[in-house]
């Protein structure tokens, strides 16, 4: 099988920085079809300036926390490019979490971002896929979805709560629409990163530069990879080379999790 995805079109969230800019440039670089979306219209507007020559990149500017917005991005990409063929949901929020604070939302605002959102755009996005596949009564594989999670769906630590459980439940939410849509030939997996440089994890060393060593202590190939490594994991996942693969969450952390101390930031 091909890791080939020329041709192709993606729909790539949280593609205004980090990890959702790598996976655009990775796929633009690899000859697919990309929209670009995130919330931050302005930080769209300026990565406009710098992708690929002669990529065939389209930009979406949207709260998919909002249905109707998920309606109008696939009605946008199916107008830009004719069809959708891969849907990458890298949009991610962190927040800290007081367990034993009832006032505090942050669990609903981690399972709204992290989880709904990414459920609902993979729904509208498979209905598309299906759609397509029937219009043209092709064989083979009609889509692939991958979901960015984390390592911390499976670390315990009471001040990322909310957000370890919107990753937890964005694991089995990727198993379960696997089973759901493998009849369809769409195939879903995920991505638990921990030592990679998204954009929150640059914020945060920013306000800590000394965590960066912390980090580095704590993963034994010892050191902070790049977005553009995880970014060639997706494009494995969104490619044919994975053909017979669903369902399936990949860790890629540098052996972090093979070592980390459940007190240790999953980072």
């Amino acid at each position: 099988m091909s890791f080939s995805i020329a041709g192709k079109t993606a729909i790539v969230t949280g593609a205004a920085n980090g990890i959702g800019l790598a996976i655009s440039r990775e796929f633009a670089e690899q000859g697919a079809n990309v929209m670009m979306v995130d919330m931050d219209d302005k930080q769209l507007s300026k990565e406009a300036g710098d992708v690929p020559e002669g990529s065939k990149i389209e930009f979406f500017a949207g709260d998919l926390r909002e249905r109707l917005t998920i309606a109008n991005l696939v009605s946008a990409t199916i107008d830009a490019f004719d069809r959708v063929d891969i849907l990458v949901n890298a949009s991610r929020q962190m927040m800290r979490t007081d367990p034993l604070d009832m006032d505090d939302d942050s669990i609903s605002i981690m399972l709204n971002q992290n989880l709904l959102t990414s459920l609902h755009l993979s729904q509208a996005v498979a209905k598309r896929m299906i759609k397509q596949a029937d219009a043209e009564e092709q064989e083979g594989l009609a889509g692939s979805i991958v979901n960015m999670s984390s390592i911390s769906a499976c670390r315990t630590n009471p001040d990322l709560m909310g957000y370890s459980m919107a990753t937890a439940a964005l694991d089995q939410m990727t198993r379960g629409l696997a089973t759901a849509l493998a009849p369809h030939r769409i195939r879903v997996n995920a991505v638990a990163f921990g030592s990679v440089m998204s954009a929150s994890l640059q914020n945060i060393l920013k306000e800590n530069p000394d965590y960066r060593g912390d980090i580095e202590a704590h993963t034994p190939l010892g050191r902070i990879a790049p977005p553009t490594e995880l970014a060639d994991t997706v494009r494995y996942l969104a490619s044919d080379a994975s053909a017979f693969m669903t369902g399936q969450i990949i860790t890629v952390d540098g052996g972090r999790t093979l070592i980390d101390p459940v007190s240790s930031p999953a980072h």
